[in-house]
């Protein structure tokens, strides 16, 4: 099979090692255990901001291969394999890293990642390829690491079934959607899809949804003041969306393991399967969401269902009217997206564990790594968190703290927990009219406190007309606590007090297992969100085609 597949490369590529290379002539770049050798005209494009995605990406292969290994269909690869003195089979695995520029995450991954029998590198300029050669000869690997040069679509439609690869990596400049058909193809039944879109403008953006449509099959949550913090889930579900419907045209299903919005890109890591069966939940797994432009609602409805019975009658899926029954605000239809879970627990603790043991020196990112994960691990699976401090915005309330939000949720019985992708955002299984239910209490809470305090001012006030305002605030809040003067009819928040019934339940102040557990996950140490790590941190240029 290899040798099949080196048939194909250019002679040039096969045979690199023979030239000589004098580093001197190029820019060194060290990262983890490799060392590139980049032209110091830096026509290829490197980022180095990214070794937190290479890091990663190394630590991701690494776990689905030990999960691979323990399946059964790793288990009848390796059956008829041959093994070396030690017991250990001999290199086998083939990864794809189908944009691959400067080859550094190629030549990584040959030096980090155990078994790999080759590792091929394309890239569409031959200024790259030269490079990634270049720089897999410097490492010692030219037998493991191969540079190609050509288009990636029509490389990746080119091989034969034989030729397919365990692992395929894209990581291109913006988007990946060109990609996806025929790398879905090409990856083994069981095998590793990673894939990075750093379109974040089109994805998680209001600027381009004509653009988001087009590339990923909907739309995410637009310009609203819940919907823009949204939207860094929804470009995930959109991308993982149009991995499915990629994936189902050749009857394979996908299994998110973990998918991250990241910086200025999202990052998923998917499991693909050839499953005609499971392709057909597809539409259970697909969901399109209508999104309030008021109080940030959000409705979902699946494309499909699972019906018990072989021959039902069609029925008509329920849908929101036209307007939100707490805030009269019209609703935004957001969609068809990825409806299913976004990581599997199994897989983030394997890649924790992997992280853990991994040395500081070469995995330079390893405590960013650690939080952004552990808060991934602990993640609701229902689609979509929300700001705390926005819904308390809209009721003209000071904000809830997360700690006493989580023990009002839990001792109604309903989990939360945080998110990777926002600071100050939760998700729950709590109902919204139980959400908005708990914001009342709150400001009924804070309006007590507030009284008390006007009661004590009005108590050391001196000055006439000072405590005539006085007296009128505190008039109004004994009138009604639940009340805020501050709002004014038709506001959102003044709808939402005129819709939600007071909930006498909700208890901000006592402890349950929900607010204990969230506490003790924000108390650790650890890195959950990433400050801009230097100046003009994000995208780079994409690289000259001359």
């Amino acid at each position: 099979m290899l040798t099949r597949l080196a048939s194909k490369l250019p002679r040039a590529t096969r045979h690199f090692a023979s030239m000589s290379v004098n580093p001197e002539d190029f820019t060194v770049v060290k990262e983890g255990k490799a060392t590139i050798l980049a032209p110091k005209e830096d026509k290829v494009f490197y980022n180095p901001i990214q070794q937190f995605n290479r890091d990663l990406s190394v630590m991701a292969i690494r776990a689905w291969l030990n999960q691979y290994l323990e399946s059964r269909a790793g288990e009848k690869e390796l059956r008829g394999k041959r093994r070396r003195p030690n017991g250990a089979p001999t290199p086998y695995m083939r990864i794809l890293e189908g944009l691959s520029a400067t080859g550094l995450r190629a030549v990584r991954y040959g030096h980090e990642i155990p078994g790999v029998a080759q590792v091929v590198a394309n890239d569409l300029l031959p200024e790259a390829v030269r490079s990634i050669n270049r720089s897999a000869a410097y490492n010692g690997l030219q037998e493991t690491v191969v540079g190609h040069q050509g288009d990636a679509i029509k490389y990746m439609g080119s091989l034969a079934d034989a030729d397919r690869f365990h692992v395929v990596d894209l990581d291109p400049y913006g988007t990946a959607a060109p990609f996806l058909d025929s790398a879905v193809q090409l990856v083994r039944d069981h095998g590793l899809l990673l894939v990075t879109c750093t379109d974040a403008g089109v994805l998680a953006g209001n600027g381009y949804p004509e653009k988001c449509f087009a590339l990923y099959g909907g739309n995410n949550l637009g310009n609203t003041p819940m919907g823009l913090e949204l939207n860094h889930e929804a470009g995930l579900r959109l991308m993982l969306g149009a991995i499915a419907a990629a994936a189902a045209r050749y009857k394979k299903c996908i299994e998110p393991v973990l998918s991250l919005s990241i910086d200025y890109y999202f990052r998923v890591f998917v499991r693909v399967t050839t499953s005609p069966l499971q392709v057909k939940r597809l539409a259970l797994q697909t969901m399109l969401a209508y999104h309030c432009v008021g109080c940030g609602e959000i409705i979902e409805q699946r494309l499909g269902r699972v019906a018990d019975k072989r021959f039902q009658t069609p029925r008509i899926a329920a849908v929101p009217g036209e307007n939100c029954r707490f805030c009269a605000r019209p609703f935004h239809v957001a969609g068809p997206m990825w409806g299913g879970p976004l990581h599997d627990a199994a897989f983030i603790d394997e890649v924790l564990r992997i992280n853990s043991e991994a040395s500081a020196a070469v995995y330079g990112t390893r405590e960013r790594i650690k939080g952004m994960l552990t808060l991934a691990r602990h993640e609701l699976p229902q689609p979509f968190y929300f700001n705390l401090n926005q819904l308390c915005s809209f009721m003209r309330a000071p904000p809830v703290s997360i700690d006493e939000f989580t023990r009002a949720a839990g001792n109604l019985g309903h989990r939360v927990s945080l998110t990777h992708a926002k600071k100050n955002c939760v998700k729950t299984d709590a109902p919204w009219e139980l959400v908005l239910q708990i914001i009342v209490a709150w400001l009924r809470r804070s309006n007590t406190r507030l009284l008390a305090e006007l009661r004590a001012r009005l108590a050391a006030e001196t000055f006439d007309d000072k405590k005539l305002k006085l007296q009128t605030k505190i008039a109004s809040l004994e009138a009604d606590l639940g009340a805020s003067a501050n709002l004014t009819n038709g506001m959102v928040g003044a709808r939402i007090l005129e819709t939600v019934t007071p909930n006498a339940a909700v208890d901000f102040d006592t402890a349950n297992e929900q607010s204990d557990s969230v506490a003790r996950l924000r108390r650790l140490k650890m890195v959950r969100y990433q400050e801009n790590p230097t100046k003009d941190w994000g995208p780079k240029s994409r690289p000259s085609k001359k």
